[in-house]
C-alpha cells in the first residue's frame, strides 16, 4: 500500500460527502490516524463507524486496523533512534517531510492545469494579490515577482489598510491571487464572496483545510504544508511561487524581458542595489 495521504488525494473525487469528512481530518491530521480507535475516529468526524469502514476499503485496505497499522509503520519510519537531543532528533526529518511535501506538489499538479491560470496571469487588466497572516509572506514574494515581468500588481491588504478599497472596481478582466492557509483569519469566507461576486477571476491557493470551498474559485492549486513538528512547512508554497511567475515570464517573453530590463536600469540609476 502507498502513502496514505497520498492515495486518498488519488482517490478524493470518488468519496461520498460524508467519507471526505474523514479524508479531510486525515490530511490536516497525519498523524493522528496511529492515535485513535474506528469509534473515536468517527466521533470526532461526524460519520458512523460504517463510514469509517467503508472508506479504507475504499482505499484499499482490508479493514481499519490493517490501515491504522499501516499509518503507524509509516509514523515509525519518520523517527529515527538517535540520541535524546531533540534538535538532532527532528533535523533528517525535517528536510525529508520537506522533500516529500514538494514531491506531493509536482504530482498533483500538470503542465496543462497550469497552464490556463499562467494565460490569465497574462491577459489580466490588474492582479491583486490577497493574503493574510502566514499567507502574507507568500503573497507578499508572488507580487514582487510578477511586478517585475507585467504592470499592474497590487499587494492586499497593506499593511495597517483595508480591502474594501482595493477590490473597488475590479471585475471580469482583472485577476485575484488568493492565498489562504489554515489558522485563516474569520474575514477570510467573506472576502472571497465579495470578490466571487464582483466575478473577478480567483486563483486559490491554500492547504488541504480549503478544498471544501475550492470549488468556488476559477483555479485552485493545493499545497501540502506538514511538517515534523509544530510549524507548517512552506516550502511548497514557495516553490508553486517561483513555479507561476517563471512560468509567466516565459509565456510573455519579450515585454517580460524588456520591463524586468527596463527595472534593472532603474534600480542602477537610483544606485538601490549592490550589483557588485
Amino acid at each position: 500500500m502507498g502513502i496514505i495521504d497520498e492515495t486518498i488525494r488519488d482517490k478524493y473525487a470518488e468519496l461520498t460527502p460524508q467519507e471526505r469528512k474523514l479524508a479531510d481530518f486525515m490530511l490536516d491530521r497525519p498523524n493522528d490516524l496511529a492515535m485513535f480507535n474506528s469509534a473515536e475516529l468517527a466521533r470526532l468526524c461526524g460519520v458512523s463507524k460504517a463510514t469509517v469502514s467503508r472508506m479504507f476499503k475504499r482505499l484499499g485496505f482490508s479493514s481499519f486496523k490493517e490501515g491504522q497499522m499501516e499509518s503507524r509503520r509509516q509514523r515509525q519510519l519518520g523517527v529515527p533512534v538517535v540520541d535524546s537531543d531533540s534538535s538532532i532528533r527532528t533535523y533528517a526529518p525535517h528536510f525529508e517531510r520537506e522533500i516529500r511535501n514538494l514531491q506531493m506538489l509536482a504530482q498533483s499538479l500538470s503542465e496543462e492545469q497550469v497552464q490556463p491560470v499562467i494565460e490569465a496571469m497574462a491577459s489580466a487588466r490588474s492582479v491583486k494579490v490577497i493574503g493574510f497572516r502566514n499567507s502574507y509572506p507568500v503573497a507578499l514574494h508572488i507580487r514582487q515577482q510578477l511586478l517585475q515581468i507585467r504592470p499592474s500588481v497590487d499587494l492586499a491588504p497593506l499593511p495597517g489598510q483595508t480591502l474594501a478599497e482595493e477590490l473597488e472596481g475590479s471585475g471580469g478582466d482583472d485577476l485575484v491571487i488568493f492565498i489562504a492557509f489554515r489558522r485563516r483569519p474569520k474575514i477570510f469566507e467573506e472576502v472571497l464572496k465579495l470578490v466571487l461576486q464582483k466575478n473577478i477571476p480567483v486563483l486559490l491557493i491554500g492547504d488541504a483545510s480549503l478544498r471544501k470551498v475550492a470549488a468556488k474559485a476559477t483555479w485552485w492549486l493545493e499545497c501540502p504544508l506538514e511538517s515534523v513538528s509544530g510549524f507548517d512547512a512552506y516550502s511548497s508554497a514557495m516553490s508553486l511561487a517561483t513555479l507561476l511567475c517563471n512560468s509567466l515570464l516565459h509565456h510573455i517573453a519579450v515585454s517580460g524581458q524588456a520591463r524586468s530590463l527596463s527595472i534593472s536600469d532603474s534600480y542602477r540609476n537610483l544606485n538601490e542595489l549592490d550589483f557588485s
